[in-house]
């Protein structure tokens, strides 16, 4: 009997999401707040993580969730499934498309499978470890710029911790072509990607935040390290994803503040 495939499974949930996520478009939003300022929950995140997770579930019983609204459930195999059911929140309660779920698979500690689904734009980005990125089945590359003078490049914050980031978003406001802030890490890294964005870094992050968009990146050719430039791993509190031409450039100006 064959082994389900960890990345058409991942494809089913992220798909049953997405219809969930449009579903509660419709519908007049539950919103709350999770404990600091305008750190928004809907009731579409609850229920686009109970899809996804029983999709998951289903094909491997024996895997761990990790899942933004119901934490951790330990399993008994190797493997993990690391969801972020509705990434975007806040941009999602006011009706701003830029929103997905983020599905990770890891196995023996390394991550293996990635999608990021945004499913009010139509774009499904997919990773295989050692088989490259794709964007609605296209293969997609990180870009070729050299320079940051020459970049696009993209950051994210929580509002009640704009301080944190203050001098990074000034320092790259003055010598990048323009620095934009979306509210979502995982399309964020699907854009560094797909050569949108040629730089993004977030302080303050989770594992469903970055698992499926680090290994999008680097499948894309890109470089992915913390922002202090140690090498970036799922339990990294930050991230710094870049095409690599613009990586060393970017980790200086960044030192020196």
């Amino acid at each position: 009997m064959a082994l389900p495939d960890p990345l058409q499974t991942a494809l089913d949930a992220a798909r049953l999401a997405g219809e969930v996520q449009l579903r509660y478009l419709d519908r007049p939003l539950e919103i709350r707040e999770k404990g600091r300022r305008a750190d928004l929950v809907t009731a579409a995140d609850a229920a686009s993580e109970r899809a996804v997770i029983e999709r998951l579930r289903t094909d491997f019983p024996n895997a761990s969730f990790l899942g933004e609204e119901s934490g951790l459930e330990k399993g008994t195999s190797s493997e993990r499934w690391i969801v972020d059911p509705l990434d975007g929140t806040t941009n999602y309660a006011h009706g701003y498309p830029i929103f997905c779920v983020s599905i990770a698979f890891e196995r023996n500690g390394e991550m293996i499978t990635a999608v990021v689904y945004a499913p009010a734009m139509k774009e499904l980005f997919v990773a295989e470890l050692g088989a490259g990125a794709q964007l609605n089945d296209r293969p997609i590359h990180v870009s070729t710029i050299e320079s940051l003078d020459a970049s696009l490049v993209c950051t994210g914050f929580q509002p009640a911790q704009y301080e944190r980031n203050m001098r990074y978003f000034d320092a790259a406001s003055k010598v990048t072509q323009g620095v934009r802030r979306d509210g979502s890490a995982a399309l964020n890294l699907a854009y560094v990607a797909c050569a949108r964005f040629d730089a993004f870094w977030e302080f303050d992050l989770h594992q469903w935040d970055t698992a499926a968009g680090a290994l999008l990146v680097t499948e894309a050719g890109g470089t992915v390290t913390t922002i202090e430039g140690a090498p970036w791993n799922t339990e990294s509190a930050s991230v710094l994803a870049t095409n690599g031409e613009v990586h060393a450039e970017t980790s200086d100006l960044f030192a020196r503040l």
